[in-house]
This record gives C-alpha cells, structure tokens and sequence, in this order.
C-alpha cells in the first residue's frame, strides 16, 4: 500500500487506522503463529532427540564390538622366564594353552660365500655368460664320508653332493662384459630371491658375499656357462659347486635351528619361531644345549570378562539415555520433564526392539550358553541390566568356552569334508541350520607323463639345454624351462623340474604353481588351484629336441580342474573351484563353505551358523542407523513436516498481507465517508440564517 494512502488514514476521523489495522492483524495472525511455533519447537526437539538415539545406539554398539571379535575369548597369556637364549614376541588369540619345555640345541644361520678380490668394484670384468644360482641342501666330504664309507676320504669340509630345494627356482644371472662386480651384485639383488649379494672393502681389495636365506635346505649352489675351470679368469671364479669351488670361500654353512619342545626335536630354517607352538611366537639368540627353559599358555579370561561388564554398563546407559526421550525424567530441579519422543511411535518401536533382543535366547544357538540369563546377567524391574556375580564367576571359571558363542559369531560343521566361513556379505545371512549336499567333489588339473626312460644306472647323468620346454598352467604360459645339469636321481631330477617351473617369471607373477611328482615310472604334474580354472598342459611342439621329451616321458599332455557342485539347504550352490557359494538372497547367502576332496561321500553334512548376540545387537542397530532404517525415515518424516511448517507460515504470511491491504481498503473508505460527512457538515454551518423568512433573534 503507497505511503499516500496510510497517511491519509486518519485524517477524517483522527483514528489512529495504521495501529488499529495492525492490530488486527496480529490478533488474527496470532492463533496461527503460536500453533506453528509450537509444531515448529516440538519437530526441532524430536530431532534433537533422534540424534541422541543415535549417538546413544552407536555409543552401545562400539561398546559392544569386543564382544563380536572371537578374539576376545581367545586371549592367551604367557608366563616366561627371563633369559638371554629364547625371546618372546607375542601370542596370539587362540594359542595352545599349555606347559612347554624348549631346549636350544642350535641356532639356524645362513649360508655366506666370498669370491676372490678385486681392486676396483666399478670396473668392467670383460667376463660374459650365465651365473645360475640354485638352491638346496649340501653334504660336505666330511658328513659323506661318515655317512658313506666308500665316499672321498678327503674330508676337508668341501661340498660334496648338492640336493636342490623343489621350492625355490634357480637364478640366472647375465652377465655382460662391461659389467663390474658392484653390477653383478645388483643384478642378483634386483632377482629379489632373498639373495643378498654385497661388495665389501676388505684390506683395500673389493670382494663379492653373497648370503644365502637361513636354513640348511637355502643354502646356494653356484654354476656358470664357463669352460674354464679352475683358471683364475672367467666366470669360473664365481662358481661353487661339487666340481669347482677353489675360488670361492665359504665362511659360514648354513643349518637349520634345533630345539627339543618337550622333548621332541625340531627343526626350522629361521630363528624366528612361530609354528612350533600354535599362535606363540619368539625369537631364539643363542644355542644352549643341555639348559631348558619352562613356561606356561594359558588363557586370559579377563578380557572378556571386562568386555562383559562394560557391555552391561553400556547397555544401561543406552537405556537410561533411551527411556528420558521416550518418557518422563526428573531435572535438577527436581521437576517432571516430558520427553521429546513420549509420543512417537517409531522410537518406542525400537528401545522395545532393543529390549527383546537383550532378553531373547541367540538365534541358532540351540545349546549352551543361548542368552544373558544363563551368565547372570538379570533384567531388573526399571529394565536395566544387573550383574549376579555369583552365577557371573562360575560362568566363566567352569564354562568360559561356552561363552564365545553366546556373544560372538560361530560356524560349525558336522563333517571336516566341509568347511563354513563367514564371507564379506553376511550381514544379512540367516542364522541357523544349513544341509550341504555335494554332487560332485572339487579337482585340481593333473597330468602323468608315459614312462621315462632316462637311465640312472650310473649317476651322475648329465642333461643339456635340449631338454627344455613350455608349460601352461592355470592359463598362464611359462617360459623356457631347462631342465640342464648333473642329477644322482630320478628324484633330483622331479625336484628341479618344480623349482624350475614354480620360478619361472611368468607363472611367478601370475601367483600359479605345480606340484611335481614321481610315481616310480613317470613325472605326474598337478596345478595347486582347484577348478576350471585349474589347468595343466605340456605341447611336445613346445620343446627345443622333442626326442628329449619322450626320455622324459612327456608328450601332448592336457588336463583341467573339476568345479565342486552340490546345494546349500536343499537349493542348487554355485562352485568356484572348491568353495560353493549360496544363491544371491537366499539365507545362507554370505557364508562360503569350502569342500574337501571326498566330500561327496560324506553324504548330507550339517552347518550351522550363529551371529551371537553382540553381532545380532549390531546387526539390529546398523538397521536402525542405515540409510533406509527406521530413524532415517522418521527424520525425513519430521523433516518433511518442518518444510511444511515453512510453507505454512508464508501461507500466512500471504493471508495476513490480504488482510491487511482489504482492512486498510476498508478504512480508507470510512475516511472519505467521514470526510464527505465533514465537508457536509461546514456546507450546513449557518443554513438558517440564509433561509427566507427567517430571521435572526437579537
């Protein structure tokens, strides 16, 4: 409304109109604004109050993950004496509990082999061909000759025999003329074979060490492509082997660590120990023969005892937090207070949830320990949880293994044919019982040669770059593999065929391997993957001299692996190899269980899986806190209406504008009525005088 127009209100009847307009306006506007203030101020409470519940939930939820870790009841602890020979490093969840004796007799250490000296590291040694670096244990003279009488009486520590080690493939260095001898030690390093070649300066001249990995089945054998044997030119002074080894010292042999556990010997190839005594693991310093050391696994119930009580104090704070929004508290001032979620419906919905959940036996869990109760942990009258300690101390001193599954997630299968893990999408898996029913058992790619015919009647024999070969596994092609060099045996020879095709670059970088067997006539080759992806193939078009394939026994030979089958509680099971997979969606979908060989015969295996109480707690509240949870969906709810409110009050805001330009229109006319009435009024001032007939009264 223009300026001209309110100031003109007013001006008749000397009402004050703008003020009286207004208030108007307000005295209609206010009914409406109050009640959407109040909607307003309860709406914006309600979501205060829900991010509460959150923050509460997932207060309760953190508080709780110790439980879900199968971990904590598997805490171990160790009572170890001081001492210099063994250190302990740690134990793991799940160690074997017991009393051990471990006596060092020796410690393991690692071959190391010095060549002769040089004056300068960096100059080209004008030396070209291969160096090939094998692996494996060696029997000096001294040991053949004790243990051989016929063996050389020369009984000067020199090597003397040389088994290869089938699991570590052969270097082959080359070495070019305008390499040094600070080149040649990169490039073996750069082989990253756990070879550790180095040039130190020693009394002002440059030798090569090279140390092999620890253990006596590491240690390294040294050949080369050289005719010169024995000269002191040539790649033959780098060479160590049963032939030549003049030039080479070796200042230390490696040998593997000794120690007596409880009085049964062992030995390991590092002094680093983790698999003699499951899940302890401990570094042995020195070798102390005759002396042992006593100490003691045990298990550490304290952890989850604590994680326990802590889940119970969580819970009742949750509760507490839980029941001031739902119901009615008490402030400092000792007044009631309403709270902001008494009548909403979704959130008693979930605490009754929760309180259900707390109080029910653990789904799938048919035996033992299935809820609170059976531990001591009560219900009270005002809903939060109370500790019996004398039912809470037996518990865990009688049956701590019980525990476990009462909070924890568990799998368990009736037959050891089939395995069940929890996969990376069990979230929504179903507790409960699962039949497994295999139809066809997982296979791996295998292939048997025809017999060999190499002849061992006099060993050593010698074999040349002709016997070299392809081999295809798991789709991966290999390159050449040379099977060249001196071999005792047909054994020796099955041994360097795995080493050599499990290091070939190829397969190595694809992480494919094989295992080479002999089964007194002929080589059988097995990939270690199962299933149709397994695959093994050897192409006679792929050997340098075909005829020395068939001295090996080796024609056209192809296999593949064979995908395990079956159904999962009654439904058809997708196979990878030897693992079968759920339906997607199905109940057991998230849970991968691994089949053995023999399945098959085992006929309708049992499975059963259970989520615990704490994961089904967390289960629950991750759907409350999702993205399309209940809490989410109520906050777009009230979000929802709060826009509303919005939309109402420029709603009102266009009503009370209406309003008031329709009362200033309505005024504005009674001023010009009272004007024209006014302006009236003057027009009739002193009409009678002016009246014929009429005079005035002096």
């Amino acid at each position: 409304m223009s300026d001209s127009i309110i100031s003109s209100l007013g001006a008749g009847s000397g009402i004050n109109t703008k003020s009286l307009v207004s208030g108007l306006v307000e005295v209609e506007r206010a009914p409406v604004q109050n009640r959407l203030d109040a909607k307003q101020e309860k709406l914006e409470a309600q979501i205060s109050a829900y991010g509460t519940l959150k923050s509460s939930l997932s207060e309760f939820q953190s508080a709780m993950s110790a439980l879900a870790d199968n971990d904590t009841f598997n805490a171990r602890s160790v009572a170890f004496p001081d001492s210099d020979v063994i250190t302990p490093n740690s134990v793991d969840p799940g160690a074997q509990t017991g009393t051990y004796q471990i006596e060092v007799v020796d410690v393991a250490q690692a071959q190391s082999l010095a060549t002769g000296a040089y004056a300068d590291k960096d100059a080209a040694l004008n030396e070209t061909g291969t160096l090939t670096i094998s692996f494996g244990a060696w029997t000096y003279d001294e040991d053949a000759v004790n243990g051989n009488p016929t063996a050389d009486a020369d009984t000067d520590n020199d090597p003397y025999a040389f088994a290869v080690n089938a699991d570590r493939a052969a270097l082959n260095i080359t070495v070019d003329a305008d390499d040094s001898l600070q080149e040649i030690a990169d490039k073996i390093n750069d082989e990253d074979a756990d070879v550790q070649a180095s040039v130190l300066l020693v009394d002002g001249q440059y030798q090569l060490l090279l140390t092999a990995p620890s253990g006596e089945n590491n240690a390294i054998r040294i050949s080369s492509d050289d005719a010169t044997k024995g000269d002191s030119t040539g790649l033959s002074v780098f060479e160590f082997n049963e032939a030549e080894h003049s030039q080479v010292t070796e200042t230390q042999q490696g040998k593997d660590a000794e120690l007596k556990v409880n009085g049964l010997t062992v030995y390991r190839e590092t002094n680093e120990i983790d698999d003699v005594i499951k899940g302890f693991n401990f570094s042995l310093n020195k070798a102390d023969p005759g002396s042992s050391l006593t100490f003691t696994v045990s298990a550490d119930t304290s952890l989850a005892e604590q994680a326990t009580r802590d889940f119970v104090t969580a819970y009742n704070l949750f509760y507490e937090t839980s029941q001031n929004l739902v119901g009615y508290s008490t402030d400092e001032d000792n007044q009631t207070v309403k709270g902001d979620l008494i009548t909403d419906g979704t959130a008693k919905t979930l605490i009754n949830r929760m309180r259900t959940a707390m109080t029910s036996s653990v789904t799938g869990l048919d035996s033992g320990f299935t809820a609170l109760t059976n531990i001591g942990i009560r219900t009270e009258l005002d809903g939060t949880l109370a500790v019996d300690e004398d039912d809470f101390g037996r518990a865990f001193s009688d049956n701590f293994d019980l525990i476990e599954n009462l909070f924890a997630a568990n799998t368990e299968s009736s037959n050891d044919q089939v395995s069940v893990s929890i996969g990376s999408y069990a979230q929504n898996t179903a507790a409960g019982d699962y039949d497994v029913v295999v139809t066809v058992d997982p296979e791996k790619a295998e292939v048997s040669a025809n017999a060999q015919t190499l002849d061992f009647s006099s060993p050593p024999i010698s074999l040349g770059s002709d016997y070299a070969f392809k081999i295809t596994v798991d789709g991966t092609k290999s390159e050449d593999i040379v099977l060249s060099g001196s071999y005792s045996s047909i054994d020796d020879v099955k041994t360097d065929l795995q080493a050599m095709i499990n290091g070939d670059v190829n397969l190595k970088d694809a992480n494919v391997a094989v295992d080479v067997d002999y089964d007194g006539s002929q080589f059988v080759f097995t990939s270690r993957a199962y299933g149709a992806s397994s695959e093994i193939d050897i192409d006679v078009a792929d050997f340098t001299n075909p005829a020395k394939a068939a001295e090996l026994g080796l024609a056209d030979l192809s296999d593949k692996g064979v995908d395990a089958a079956g159904t999962i509680a009654g439904q058809a099971a997708f196979g990878s190899g030897n693992v079968l997979l759920p339906p997607i969606d199905s109940d057991a979908y998230g849970l991968n269980f691994t089949i053995g060989e023999n399945a098959a015969a085992a006929g309708t295996v049992n499975t059963n899986f259970t989520r615990g109480l704490a994961g089904e707690l967390s289960k629950l509240i991750d759907g409350f806190l999702s993205n399309t949870g209940s809490i989410q969906n109520r906050e777009d709810n009230i979000n929802a209406s709060l826009e509303g409110i919005t939309d109402d009050r420029k709603e009102l805001d266009r009503k009370m504008e209406k309003l008031e330009l329709r009362l200033y229109s309505q005024y504005l006319a009674m001023e010009r009525i009272v004007s024209s009435f006014q302006s009236t009024g003057s027009q009739l001032d002193g009409i009678l005088d002016r009246l014929p007939f009429t005079a005035s009264n002096s």
